[in-house]
């Protein structure tokens, strides 16, 4: 597991970890074409409306105008979440005049947009946010459209056509365990045995975090049901919580090693980056159930850096950045673009998770389900 664990896991720390030229502590616990001709931003030109960089002069200009307001607002980042720690300390590498201020790294979806409303207007306010599609799809009034240079290159039932969000990178939902702990599970119902007794944990509250919300639906779909219709995926895990097997806390690579919670529900990114901390830590999906989905990257439209917002939009989706996803074990959006172009890593590509065709949920099936386990969950669970 990335350590994004903590994210959906919504480990609720409230620590920031500020960020200059290379560094980036490591807290435990997304149709223009751009012009590199200016070298500056017209007199008429806002960053806070430019949907693109073109609109803005081109890259140099934008990131002219970055560069002046010399900070980036990030939120809810853990370092080892999809190889987010190499990202940001690649960024600041690459510019180093723009100070990066992480928030809340393990903080979940809802957390962001609850920090954007409680700080609009103030210089801390995020500038950007990494969200669970769920919670994206409930806020987009609050996204600002824009276009990277690739935009057109992005699928397009994997972005807004107004540029106001874009999938940025996937993971194929898994159970993680602890091989010296527990028996390898074969399928669902093995969780229910007596030896997974308060061992299972779901990486956060399905109502507000993705992880957590996307494991439901792998259940579901595992029992019959659909990404749509998360039901069966609600009542397993009753069944689950009835047996005394549901383990009510939000696991992060400390209670992964500590043995606290040795069976997580979680994206694969966050899974394998869990490997290299504890040798005996395994993955298994079911087969009849590989499910992935794709987090969402939009601007706040009140960013108080929107020059820089969109600067790190634009790093997140070259090159560099999505081949950094990719080596976190997540699957970029760019992902078919840059196979075809040649510019993927390798090694990186070959160690995904190897499975059938995933189910990949529509905006219509998010929406579907974030409204039976708004209505559910609670009474199911508590």
């Amino acid at each position: 597991m990335s350590t994004r664990l903590p994210r959906p896991l919504l480990a609720a720390v409230a620590g920031a970890c500020a960020l200059s030229l290379a560094a980036c502590a490591a807290p435990e616990s997304k149709d223009s074409t751009s012009s590199s001709t200016a070298s500056g931003t017209s007199a008429a030109a806002d960053p806070a409306t430019a949907t693109s960089a073109e609109a803005l002069g081109g890259m140099a200009a934008l990131e002219a105008a970055a560069k002046k307001e010399g900070a980036l607002n990030v939120i809810a980042l853990p370092p080892d979440w999809a190889n987010y720690g190499e990202i940001l300390k690649n960024f600041a590498a690459k510019y180093p005049e723009i100070k990066i201020t992480s928030a809340q790294p393990d903080a979940g979806s809802a957390d962001e947009i609850d920090a954007a409303k409680r700080l609009a207007g103030q210089s801390t306010a995020p500038d950007v946010f990494d969200l669970g599609p769920a919670v994206a799809l409930a806020n987009t009034a609050m996204f600002a459209p824009y276009k990277v240079t690739d935009f057109d290159k992005i699928p397009a039932e994997l972005k807004d056509p107004g540029g106001a969000w874009v999938n940025d990178y996937g993971g194929l939902m898994t159970v993680g365990y602890d091989s010296a702990k527990v028996p390898a599970p074969t399928k669902l119902a093995d969780l229910l045995g007596s030896a997974y007794k308060g061992k299972v944990a779901l990486n956060g509250n399905p109502v507000k975090d993705g992880a957590a919300f996307a494991g439901v639906q792998m259940v579901a779909i595992a029992e019959g049901g659909s990404a749509a219709d998360p039901t069966k995926g609600i009542e397993w895990f009753k069944k689950l919580k009835d047996a005394g097997n549901f383990l009510p806390l939000d696991p992060t690579p400390a209670t992964i090693v500590s043995g606290q919670t040795p069976v997580v529900v979680d994206w694969s990114y966050n899974q394998v980056s869990i490997t290299p901390k504890l040798a005996t830590w395994k993955l298994w999906a079911p087969e009849n159930a590989p499910l992935m989905t794709y987090y969402v990257q939009a601007i706040n439209k009140e960013a108080p850096h929107p020059a820089a917002a969109r600067l790190w939009q634009e790093y997140l989706y070259s090159a560099d950045g999505q081949n950094s996803w990719l080596k976190g074990g997540a699957k970029p959006v760019l992902f078919d673009a840059m196979s075809t172009a040649g510019t993927l890593d390798k090694t990186a590509e070959g160690a995904l998770p190897k499975t059938g065709t995933p189910v990949i949920p529509s905006a219509q099936d998010t929406d579907k389900a974030k409204a039976i386990l708004a209505k559910e969950w609670a009474n199911a669970i508590g």
